[in-house]
């Protein structure tokens, strides 16, 4: 059975995509958008999933390191509600430290993490890959 996802890293100015593979069990980075209004962005990651064959969105749920939510953990929830109305299922998924670990990556990759939207990437693809190996029953 295929189980494809999409990794959504939201981000005020920029959005990390992520995608797994058929088998659920890799991410990759997929794609970097900038998004000018809510409908679009939903409207883009629709058309994301329908072309990649994703059914659900694993959506980073940005927390204080405290695990509080904060102003951006609302944005997020009211991003994800107009996702399932347009008929994608939603997963939060903690992302705390995730754009600061693909940071580090990037760089001991030495790769630059200084291309925009490769960080948004990247971290989509860390959050995502959390996700499928929780899912997988790894640590």
């Amino acid at each position: 059975m295929k189980n494809v996802y999409l990794g959504v890293d939201w981000g005020r100015r920029r959005v990390g995509v992520a995608i797994s593979d058929e088998l659920g069990r890799m991410a990759h980075p997929l794609s970097t958008l900038e998004p000018k209004s809510l409908a679009g962005l939903v409207q883009s990651l629709v058309g994301l999933a329908r072309e990649r064959g994703a059914t659900a969105v694993v959506l980073g749920l940005p927390k204080n390191m405290n695990g509080t939510e904060g102003e951006s953990a609302d944005a997020v929830r009211k991003f994800a509600v107009e996702l399932e109305a347009a008929g994608l299922p939603v997963t939060f998924w903690d992302e705390r430290l995730s754009s600061w670990e693909a940071q580090g990556r990037l760089r001991e990759g030495g790769g630059s993490s200084r291309e925009k939207g490769r960080v948004d990437r990247a971290a989509a693809a860390l959050l995502l890959q959390s996700f499928l190996d929780r899912r997988a029953g790894l640590p």
